[in-house]
């Protein structure tokens, strides 16, 4: 009998970034942590930019900023769905290549 392979899926390296001097804590949450506000803290740089780099696999995803305990869109990415709490995500299509 022969065997099947399975075709391992290849996470990208993807960096979100919040342009947001002020704020004091970001983090990133999307469908790819499971909306979990323990996995990705961002960091701030100089300047107050926050950045974050995760690993997620190519196809759609969704995701929000949740700055200072408020929910935040993307300001920088103009891609959005609704949501069933009748507000909005971010959209980012992660390519295969």
């Amino acid at each position: 009998m022969a065997k099947t392979t399975k075709e391992k899926i290849k996470k990208k390296r993807i960096t979100f970034t919040l342009n947001n001097p002020d704020a004091e804590k970001v983090i990133l949450m999307g469908d790819f942590n499971n909306w979990n506000n323990k996995k990705h803290q961002m960091k701030k740089h100089e300047g107050g930019v926050w950045e974050k780099m995760v690993m997620i696999p190519p196809g759609k995803c969704e995701y929000k900023f949740l700055v200072d305990g408020q929910w935040m869109l993307d300001p920088n990415n103009n891609q959005k769905c609704s949501n069933c709490f009748g507000s909005y995500n971010n959209i980012r299509i992660i390519p295969k290549k």
